[in-house]
């Protein structure tokens, strides 16, 4: 699987660079490329002579040679590499990549990365737990780079907690998993619906719902690293997709994204429709603000197109249809039966009754149930986990 990749190692100052060279043999062993670059003070954990004999590579560590003052390319090395792995990153080193700051040849190759990029920070269990460590983190995973995340155990403090960076056998597992998927639905086109429908009432209010959109747009993320061309249809949110093959359309109300799916559902191969959309709208919204002028006010509602069945009659032989089912009662027997009467290939059961799951949170907990009765619980996870999960069920299915 990693035959011929390119994988760029960035170590910092942590006690957990000893790991190291033992990645730097199972990666050699996989038949990988392995370079490395590290910071002045990773030296005193790890030598790069180690590291060099192991990689059959050069380590870098200065920007140029103090000798003949040769320039030691951050551009081209942060351009070669398939994966970027940062492993041991310190707290130190955390703040830097998530700020900007370039003062070493390790960050300022970081910032001129062109490929994905894996961090495992490693450090002690109050360094990790304090806010500010949690939010850089939070920062990176915004710009679309991938957290290993430390594991409990025991730390080089002698305190017992998270900030033990992952062993290398567990690495390697990671980025063998990435490359393993990379091109699972390549050359599929994949239509996702995300976020909430705005339906006006007049000009400043609208009848809405809490949709935060992260579920779809978790989807969308992981379908384009997937290498899936990605169309998302996204109602009124405060996200941006961060990978460079996701297509957005932004629309507001559940007619524009009806009319959106419906154009670009004739030339997909997945859609997956996880937007809320409004069942009913206002029958005739009010061409000025409404002012507050008798007690009671009634609001006439129609029916909005049902996007989910319509796609449904519409389906064609080769296409795969999935859709979710955000329930609060009853909640198996409703999914069922959207699945089996909107004529869907998949349904993504969720519950308002379940802790930390449904809108507004970054986890979520579903089962997945497929229309020829094989279903898939998946516990409470990331978003972002989810999603992998569900694309890992249809792409079993392609």
């Amino acid at each position: 699987m990693l035959k011929g990749k390119k994988i760029l190692i960035g170590i910092t100052g942590s006690i957990a660079a000893y790991k190291i060279p033992l990645l730097i043999r199972l990666l050699k062993k996989e038949g990988a490329e392995v370079k490395i670059v590290m910071t002045p003070c990773a030296k005193d954990f790890v030598t790069p002579l180690t590291l060099s004999t192991l990689s059959q590579q050069p380590v870098l560590i200065e920007p140029y040679d103090k000798t003949d003052g040769s320039w030691n390319s951050h551009v081209d090395w942060g351009r070669w590499a398939d994966v970027f792995i940062m492993a041991p990153v310190s707290a130190n080193t955390l703040a830097k990549m998530a700020s900007g700051i370039a003062d070493n040849l390790l960050t300022t190759t970081y910032l001129a990365a062109k490929c994905p990029v894996f961090f495992a920070p490693a450090m002690d269990l109050d360094m990790f737990h304090h806010p500010t460590t949690q939010k850089n983190i939070d920062t990176l995973l915004s710009y679309g780079n991938h957290l290993i995340a430390p594991q409990e155990g025991e730390l080089a403090s002698g305190l017992c907690g998270a900030g033990r960076m992952e062993e290398p056998e567990e690495i390697l597992r990671i980025v063998r998993d990435f490359f393993l998927k990379c091109n699972h639905l390549s050359g599929k086109k994949v239509l996702i619906s995300a976020g909430p429908t705005y339906e006006l009432i007049d000009p400043v209010r609208f009848i809405g719902n809490f949709s935060s959109g992260k579920m779809g747009y978790a989807l969308a993320e992981d379908a384009a690293a997937r290498g899936a061309q990605v169309v998302l249809v996204s109602g009124p949110v405060g996200l941006k997709p961060l990978h460079p093959g996701i297509n957005l359309i932004s629309v507001t109300s559940a007619a524009q994204m009806a009319e959106a799916c419906f154009s670009e559902f004739k030339s997909s191969d997945i859609t997956i429709m996880a937007a809320a959309v409004a069942d009913y709208t206002v029958t005739d919204p009010a061409p000025v603000k409404i002012k507050k002028s008798v007690d009671k006010l009634t609001i006439e509602l129609s029916k909005t197109t049902d996007i989910l069945a319509t796609l449904g009659k519409q389906k064609q032989a080769g296409q795969f249809l999935a859709g979710f089912a955000l329930e609060t009662d009853n909640e198996k027997p409703n999914a069922l039966s959207k699945l089996k009467n909107k004529n869907l290939d998949m349904i993504v059961l969720n519950s308002l009754n379940d802790q930390g799951a449904g809108f507004g949170y970054d986890t979520n907990q579903v089962t997945i149930v497929m229309a020829d009765g094989v279903e898939t619980e998946v516990p409470l996870k990331s978003k972002k986990d989810v999603a992998a999960v569900i694309l890992d069920v249809i792409s079993a299915r392609q």
